[in-house]
C-alpha cells in the first residue's frame, strides 16, 4: 500500500510538472490609436504589416474585435482587469486614478510563476498606486532601457525590440513568461509628410477617405503619416517574432497584435463609432490554435482576454483575487477549426465611455452606452447638450490636434462645407442606430426610423438588461458619480474654467487654432452677442 501511494505521489507531481511545462508564454503586443481596418490581413494595402499578417496567417484573425471604451487608459484598464469600465469606477475615466482594489491579470501571472516584462507604453495616463502609495508595475517589470534613431522626428526612441531581447535574457529557462510591447505609434504627434518622404509613399495610394473628412492631399498625406507609424511598430513585432524563432520558442509563446483604440483622427478616437472601438486582432499560438489561418466572425471584446491568459495559465479565476469578469475565455474559438461564426453566443459586444479629456465645464463627461450586435450598432448619449469632443472655445480637446482636424475646423463658418465640423464636433442626438454592416462610417442615423424600431428595440433591452447585469452606475441612476472622480493630473483639472478666467494653460496635444474665439451655437455659429 505505501509503495502504492509514493508511486501516486510521483506521478501526480511528474503531471504538475508536466501541466507547468506546458503553460505557454504570452506576448502581448498593443498599438497606440490603430483602427480595424489598417493592416495588411484585412485587405488594406496602403499600410505594410508584414509582421501582424503573418500572425494572423499563422493563427486567427478577428472581423469583430472591439475595446469597450476607444480611449487609452480606459481601453487598458478593461485588458488588465477583464471588467467593462463602467465596472472600474475611477478607472472609467482617462487620466485617472486607478483603484486599488482592482487587481490585474499581469499580478496574478506574477504570483502563479510567470516573469512578467513590458516595454514602452504600459497602463495610462494616470496613477496607479497600490494601497500603499506605493507605484504598481501593471503591465509588468518595465525594460525601457534600449533607445534607437527613429526615422521620423515624432515616432518614440525606444527600443522596442532590442528591449525584448534583454527581458528574454532575464527571463528564467525553468517557466514561463508574459510580455506587454506598448507601441508608442501610430500615436499623434507626426512629422508631416513622412509617409511620403521617408516611407515612399504617393498620395494616390489611400484607396478611401472617410466619407466624414474632405478627401484631399492635406488629409491623404496625414493618413500616410499614420500609416507610416503602424508601419514602424510592425517591424519590432516581426523583429520579436525573430527572436523567438532564434531561442525555439516562437511554437510554445502565444502572440497577440491588437490597438487599444481607433486612429487619432476627429469622429474616431475618444468616440464609440465603427472606426473608434473596432480593432485589429491576430492570436497565433501553434501549439493551442486549431486549423491556423483562420478567420473568425465572433465578436471579442477586451473584457475576454484576462479570462484567457488566466486559463491558459492553469489559474481559477475564483481563486485568483480579481474582482468577476462578464469577459469569457477564447480558448473555445483557439480549439475548433472553424472559420466564420465559431460560437454563436459571441454575437455581440457592449461599449461606452465616461469622461476622457478636459474641456467642459466642471469637467463634465459626455457618457454613451452602446451595443454592437450582428452588424448593427446602437448608442444612447445621455448628456446631449454637451459638446460630444469638449467644448468649441477650449479646443475640442478630446480630439488631438492634427492636419485633418484643422481642416475640418476651417470648415466650419463655410456653409457649403459646415457638415464636416458637425460630423465630428457638433451636437449629436440622444439615440443613434447604424447598421454598420452596410455603413462603417456611421453616416446615416436610423433611430427614428420606424423600420427599424423593431431592431431598436430589442438592442435597448438587451443593453440595459446587461448593464444592471454588471451594476452600472450610469443606469441604476447614480452616473454622476463619474464626474464627481478627479483627475490624476492636477494641471488637467478644472481646465475650461481657468481657461475661461484668462489663464495660460498649456493643452500640447491640441494646435493653438483649435480654440474658437467665441462659444457656439448648436450649429456651429457664433453666439450673438
Amino acid at each position: 500500500m505505501r509503495s502504492f501511494l509514493v508511486v501516486a505521489v510521483v506521478l501526480l507531481t511528474v503531471c504538475d510538472s508536466a501541466v507547468a511545462a506546458e503553460r505557454p508564454n504570452i506576448l502581448f503586443c498593443i498599438a497606440d490609436d490603430a483602427s480595424y481596418p489598417h493592416f495588411g490581413a484585412y485587405g488594406c494595402e496602403w499600410v505594410k504589416t508584414p509582421a501582424f499578417d503573418r500572425v494572423a496567417r499563422d493563427g486567427i484573425l478577428f472581423r469583430n474585435a472591439y475595446t469597450p471604451n476607444a480611449k487609452c487608459a480606459p481601453s487598458r484598464s478593461c485588458i488588465l482587469t477583464g471588467r467593462n469600465s463602467w465596472q472600474l469606477e475611477e478607472a472609467a475615466n482617462h487620466i485617472c486614478f486607478f483603484p486599488a482594489k482592482f487587481k490585474v491579470y499581469t499580478e496574478v501571472l506574477a504570483e502563479h510563476g510567470y516573469f512578467v516584462g513590458k516595454t514602452g507604453k504600459g497602463w495610462g495616463p494616470g496613477v496607479d498606486n497600490d494601497a500603499n502609495g506605493k507605484p504598481r508595475q501593471m503591465a509588468g517589470k518595465p525594460f525601457d532601457r534600449r533607445k534607437t534613431q527613429p526615422p521620423a522626428k515624432a515616432i518614440s526612441s525606444t527600443d522596442y525590440a532590442a528591449n525584448f531581447d534583454d527581458f528574454l535574457d532575464a527571463a528564467p529557462s525553468d517557466g514561463p513568461w508574459c510580455f506587454w510591447y506598448g507601441g508608442f505609434e501610430p500615436h499623434r504627434a507626426y512629422e508631416y509628410g513622412a509617409g511620403v518622404s521617408k516611407g515612399g509613399k504617393k498620395i494616390t495610394d489611400v484607396d478611401r477617405v472617410p466619407e466624414f473628412w474632405p478627401d484631399n492631399e492635406v488629409v491623404r498625406t496625414d493618413l500616410l503619416d499614420y500609416a507610416y507609424e503602424i508601419e514602424y511598430f510592425d517591424s519590432h513585432l516581426g523583429r520579436m517574432l525573430k527572436a523567438l524563432e532564434d531561442r525555439g520558442q516562437l511554437d510554445k509563446t502565444i502572440v497577440v497584435v491588437t490597438a487599444d483604440n481607433g486612429m487619432p483622427f476627429p469622429r474616431v478616437k475618444g468616440q464609440e463609432y465603427e472606426l473608434s472601438n473596432h480593432l485589429p486582432l491576430a492570436i497565433m499560438w501553434k501549439r493551442g490554435i486549431e486549423a491556423a489561418g483562420r478567420t473568425v466572425d465572433d465578436y471579442v471584446s477586451f473584457i475576454d482576454f484576462a479570462p484567457t491568459w488566466l486559463e491558459v495559465a492553469g489559474v481559477e479565476w475564483s481563486k485568483s483575487g480579481m474582482h468577476s469578469s462578464p469577459g469569457r475565455s477564447l480558448t473555445d474559438v483557439f480549439r475548433s477549426p472553424k472559420s466564420g461564426q465559431v460560437n454563436p453566443a459571441r454575437d455581440h459586444v457592449l461599449i461606452g465611455k465616461e469622461r476622457h479629456d478636459s474641456g467642459r465645464p466642471h469637467d463634465q463627461g459626455y457618457p454613451i452606452r452602446g451595443i454592437v450586435k450582428n452588424g448593427w450598432l446602437y448608442l444612447k448619449n445621455f448628456e446631449p447638450s454637451r459638446w460630444p469632443v469638449g467644448n468649441p472655445e477650449t479646443g475640442y480637446l478630446n480630439t488631438d490636434g492634427s492636419p485633418t482636424k484643422t481642416e475640418l475646423l476651417n470648415r466650419r463658418e463655410d456653409a457649403a462645407t459646415r457638415q464636416f465640423w458637425q460630423w465630428s464636433f457638433g451636437k449629436r442626438p440622444i439615440e443613434e442606430l447604424y447598421h454598420v454592416a452596410s455603413d462603417s462610417g456611421c453616416m446615416k442615423n436610423l433611430a427614428q426610423l420606424a423600420e427599424a424600431s423593431e431592431q431598436k428595440a430589442a438592442m435597448i433591452r438587451q443593453l440595459d438588461a446587461e448593464l444592471r447585469a454588471q451594476e452600472d452606475p450610469r443606469i441604476l441612476g447614480r452616473g454622476n458619480v463619474f464626474d464627481r472622480y478627479i483627475y490624476s493630473a492636477e494641471g488637467t483639472r478644472g481646465f475650461y474654467e481657468r481657461f475661461m478666467r484668462g489663464e495660460k494653460l498649456n493643452a500640447g496635444w491640441v494646435s493653438p487654432s483649435d480654440f474658437e474665439k467665441t462659444p457656439l451655437t448648436d450649429d456651429g455659429l457664433p453666439v450673438p452677442r
